[in-house]
């Protein structure tokens, strides 16, 4: 194993978890900024009023993309796996 394998598999990681993770943080992100401005304008300072929407987004993000994110994570758990000779020898 050399340092060259383990900089790829740490940066195939790193770009995986943030295409699997970007499209559930950019929604709430957009979701709790769009919240904020509206508690801001209307004064309204409801500490629930912030999770019910994200916790929706969320989930329907999920049903959106899960199998996408699903074959991601499978595709990069297979390459990892199919790399274990090559690390061995």
């Amino acid at each position: 194993m050399n340092q060259e394998f383990i900089i790829y598999i740490t940066s195939r990681m790193l770009w995986t978890i943030t295409k699997v993770a970007g499209p559930i943080l950019l929604a709430t992100l957009l979701v709790g900024l769009i919240i904020a401005v509206f508690q801001s304008a209307t004064q309204i300072q409801e500490m629930t009023l912030t999770f019910i929407p994200k916790i929706i987004v969320v989930g329907v993000i999920l049903l959106i993309l899960g199998a996408w994110m699903g074959s991601q994570i499978i595709g990069f758990t297979t390459e990892l796996i199919n790399s274990i000779p090559a690390v061995v020898k």
